[in-house]
């Protein structure tokens, strides 16, 4: 298993990494049209304009490309697993090395209906801080911040 850089090299796996998990974690609430938008090819252009914006995104491949993250500053965004392969780790190991990444206390968006996300930043020292930002009728953003060690 190993964590790279996105690079020239691998940003299509990347990116259909990205664009399969996008797909599965909205299909409930957003249109059928809308989410069909979200192609691998949609989601290279989205990365790499987030890259030219400072970000830095990572692939994790376990023989294949499983997950990607992003970081920028303390900002841990696109905590994406292939549907596939959720379940077995990959997300938490994303987590731990985008903190590592990160220039302060992580911080990060999760949306009001993901529960499985959401579980997963509970199970790692995250609490909410009460800030969101509303999306449509009842669905949100809300902030996740990380616990400080208590060393």
């Amino acid at each position: 298993m190993r964590i790279e850089p996105v690079t020239s090299k691998n940003i299509e796996k990347a990116a259909y990494v990205h664009s399969v998990s996008w797909k599965e974690s909205h299909k409930s609430f957003c249109s059928e049209s809308f989410v069909a938008e979200h192609t691998a090819e949609r989601q290279k252009k989205y990365i790499e304009q987030k890259m030219n914006n400072g970000a830095e995104l990572f692939v994790l491949f376990d023989k294949e490309a499983k997950g990607v993250v992003s970081v920028s500053g303390c900002m841990i965004e696109d905590l994406y697993v292939l549907p596939t392969e959720q379940r077995k780790g990959y997300g938490t190991i994303l987590l731990r090395y985008a903190e590592q990444k990160c220039t302060g206390d992580p911080v990060l968006w999760v949306l009001s209906n993901n529960m499985a996300a959401k579980s997963l930043y509970l199970k790692n020292d995250y609490h909410f801080t009460g800030k969101t930002k509303g999306l449509q009728r009842q669905l949100q953003e809300l902030e996740m911040k990380k616990l400080p060690n208590k060393e």
